[in-house]
């Protein structure tokens, strides 16, 4: 009985992370390159740096914690300024290549998930504490969802579009 749980709680937290990642991605569509960019806090908080900081967590998370390698080349996680450099685009990043780092991140999640059972074992030196795949996907699942939070303010904020996707959001703001 325990695998049917396993299973289905791997299945149903790993749906939820792609319909996070799906409603981040909607956040910047329609939108110029100015308003993907534009800090909207006084931290600088941006829609392209949330995609972006999601995308490199995703690498981090996914990769090292499990001894898998990422798409993507990361510095050690205890390098000086790796975090607020996640947050930001630089201006020689244009916004296609952050939604392919964000989709290739996104393919590499989900190979990995689909490749490991959820009590698979994985060690997070920053937290400093073994963990499990269920564990990540929980932990990634929440954040993910609170930086798809902080894009339904700065998307409102921007034009007024609230919603997860196209589907679900009012119809005015359904493009």
């Amino acid at each position: 009985m325990t695998v049917v749980i396993d299973d289905f709680a791997k299945a149903h937290l790993h749906d939820k992370l792609r319909g996070v990642r799906e409603a981040l991605v909607w956040k910047l569509e329609g939108l110029s390159d100015h308003d993907v960019r534009r800090p909207m806090t006084p931290t600088g908080t941006n829609l392209l740096g949330l995609v972006k900081h999601n995308a490199l967590s995703d690498a981090r998370y996914f990769g090292e914690v499990f001894g898998r390698t990422p798409p993507v080349d990361l510095p050690p996680w205890d390098t000086a300024g790796w975090w607020g450099a996640t947050h930001r685009a630089t201006e020689h990043e244009t916004r296609a290549d952050v939604l392919d780092l964000y989709r290739r991140v996104g393919t590499h999640v989900d190979a990995t998930i689909e490749a490991l059972p959820i009590d698979a074992p994985g060690y997070v030196p920053w937290w400093e504490e073994k963990v499990m795949l269920f564990n990540i996907i929980a932990a990634r699942l929440c954040d993910a969802t609170r930086h798809a939070g902080h894009a339904d303010i700065l998307r409102e904020t921007i034009d007024g579009s609230v919603g997860v996707d196209r589907e679900t959001a009012p119809p005015h703001d359904r493009g």
